[in-house]
Parts: structure tokens; C-alpha cells; sequence
């Protein structure tokens, strides 16, 4: 389903289906629960202004698994992966793509997609900061996407590595890293 208008602009929810099940996945899982309301909020704008939402995730090696697997999975499985499926699931009307690694367009169909939908410029959101989102945005300006990574809805293992992942962003991708709230200064179609 194309969103029919040229130049739209698509939020990417990058990895918030996740088990937490690695070293720092506990750290990691905190965060993440704390970013999902303001990437839900981010959410309810682009649901307001018609603009696509893609769920973008890690297929965790599970090669014959479907998304609503991860879903699943996620949700049965309680503590911090229950909590973030339960706020931010895709839901009908939302695309979802799973990724072999950490670029969400490294061997999937996103690029493809983006193109079918008319966007021109993505918002990316999720986790981890200083890992997949970071590759994803150096991915989406190779790819020549206009792109903003609001700094409260990315989370990482520390502090620190998110902050040093979001000054690459701002420093060397020329990205903004403002917050989801000074949407109108980014992307005034969502405000």
C-alpha cells in the first residue's frame, strides 16, 4: 500500500522486538522500555499525517521465523521484552522487515519498499544507538534519505554510547538529533 504522496517521510522502529537475552541486554532492555513512549508518541504523528510506519528488526538467526514469531516470542517471554511488545508492536497497517544484521538495509527489501512508498526521508528510532541505528543512518545518507534521529527515542547499552553514536550522526551524517518534540523544526508535515 503506497502512501500516494511524493516525498513522504517514514518512521523506522529499528530492533524494540528483542529478547534482551545477551550480555548488557539488561541495561539495554530498561532503556529501550523507557524510549517507547516517546516513539510511540512519534508514532500517533505520523498516524495523524498519513506517513508509513515500518518496524524494522532483527531476525536473531531465527532464518524460519516469521515477524509475529519475534512478537510472540517476545511477549511470552515477560520482563523488559513483554513491556516493549506490548507498547510498540506493529500493528495492521504497519510494514515490518526482518534483517539478517545490523543496517536495516543490508540484505532486505527496505530500499525497495521506501521506493514503492514515495519516501524521501526517515525518521530512525529503536536500539541500539552506537550499533544498529548507527548503521542504518550512515546506510539511509549513502542511500541519499533525508534523515532525523530524534536523540529520546534511540537508546544504547550506557549513556555514553548513545551520546558518542549520536554525535556521529549529528558531526558526520549532518543529521539532526533534536527531540521527537521539536518535530515542527524537522519535518513540519508532522507537527
Amino acid at each position: 500500500m503506497a502512501t500516494g504522496k511524493a516525498n513522504a517521510t517514514a518512521l523506522i522502529i529499528l530492533d524494540m522486538v528483542n529478547l534482551f537475552d545477551f550480555e548488557g541486554g539488561d541495561a539495554l532492555g530498561a532503556r529501550a522500555v523507557a524510549i517507547c513512549r516517546p516513539i510511540a508518541d512519534l508514532r500517533r504523528r505520523f498516524d495523524a499525517a498519513a506517513q508509513p510506519v515500518i518496524h524494522v528488526n532483527d531476525n536473531f538467526a531465527r532464518w524460519q521465523g516469521q515477524f509475529g514469531d519475534l512478537v510472540e516470542a517476545c511477549a511470552k517471554a515477560g520482563g523488559h521484552a513483554a513491556a516493549t511488545v506490548e507498547r510498540l508492536s506493529p500493528r495492521p497497517g504497519d510494514y515490518h522487515v526482518l534483517k539478517p544484521k545490523h543496517s536495516a538495509f543490508h540484505a532486505t527489501p527496505l530500499a525497495i519498499l521506501l521506493r514503492k512508498l514515495g519516501v524521501r526521508r526517515l525518521v530512525l528510532t529503536g536500539i541500539a544507538a552506537d550499533s544498529c541505528v548507527l548503521a542504518t543512518a550512515q546506510d539511509a545518507k549513502m542511500h541519499e534519505f533525508g534523515l532525523w534521529v530524534p536523540a529520546d527515542c534511540v537508546a544504547a547499552i550506557s549513556a555514553r554510547r548513545k551520546r558518542d553514536a549520536l554525535a556521529v550522526v549529528a558531526h558526520s551524517l549532518l543529521a539532526p538529533v533534536a527531540r521527537s518534540r521539536d518535530v515542527r523544526g524537522i519535518f513540519p508535515v508532522l507537527a
